[in-house]
């Protein structure tokens, strides 16, 4: 699961490509790394950076703070192992044993608090939110990939080493769903249920009616003030999974 990271209208990256390109690269190369299954996910994250980062080297400022990036969610099972990887705001939700186990990665959201706090204030719309939005992308972009700030694909190999991961006994893994931090929104933002609620409505409904419940949560507050966030809408995506 990638989420390529938006910014503001009018922001250049520094990539002629563009965000949808790089996390289709990015996308296919973790795939093709994790699928061999003789390395860690670090590892194969690491190496589908690596590689991705060279495609476009040589045309793209593939260093710059504003270049594409992307968050990464993997599974994997080996044998009887059940992999995660987390990078970036997406989260990994684990049935295990009947408990459920969710690992997300927030450091993002501790990134430039009063950036954010200006955003929230600010009516939708306005050339005023435009501003603010701006400000915000460049001061969470001035933290990527670097210590005390916050972690995501870009062209840095060194940031797959920062995810957070673990193992669980596959046997013992009875579903699991990897979440776009816009999918997530049902219970970090909207708060309409918990994390084992979701799970529970993904196994008796699926991903689709998940996401309608997000996307009539986030109609009914076109103005954003009963749930404060940086758009009306996001990209949300889900993978279920039943091993």
């Amino acid at each position: 699961m990638l989420d390529g990271a938006g910014m503001a209208p009018g922001m250049e990256s520094g990539c002629r490509h563009g965000v949808a390109w790089y996390v289709e690269q990015l996308g296919t190369r973790v795939h093709a790394e994790a699928a061999r299954q003789d390395s860690p996910l670090t590892d194969c994250l690491a190496a589908a950076i690596e590689s991705t980062a060279r495609l476009h080297r040589h045309t793209c400022a593939v260093d710059d703070p504003l270049s594409p990036s992307a968050t990464v969610a993997i599974t994997r099972v080996r044998d009887d192992a059940f992999e995660w990887l987390v990078l970036g705001d997406c989260t990994v939700l684990i049935d295990v044993s009947g408990t459920v186990q969710a690992h997300s990665d927030d450091r993002l959201a501790r990134v430039a608090p009063e950036a954010r706090q200006l955003l929230a204030t600010r009516t939708p719309g306005t050339p005023e939110r435009q501003q603010a939005h701006e400000a915000l992308v460049h001061e969470e972009r001035t933290r990527r990939n670097a210590p005390g700030g916050y972690w995501v694909a870009a062209a840095d190999l060194t940031a797959a080493h920062e995810a957070l991961t673990g193992t669980e006994k596959a046997s013992h893994t009875r579903r699991a769903a990897l979440l776009t931090d816009g999918a997530a929104r049902l219970v970090t933002t909207f708060h309409q249920t918990n994390w084992t609620g979701y799970l529970d409505l993904l196994s008796g409904y699926g991903p689709d009616h998940v996401i309608r419940r997000v996307r009539e949560a986030e109609k009914s507050d076109p103005d954003l003030s009963r749930w404060p966030r940086s758009k009306q809408y996001d990209d949300a995506t889900i993978s279920y999974v039943r091993p």
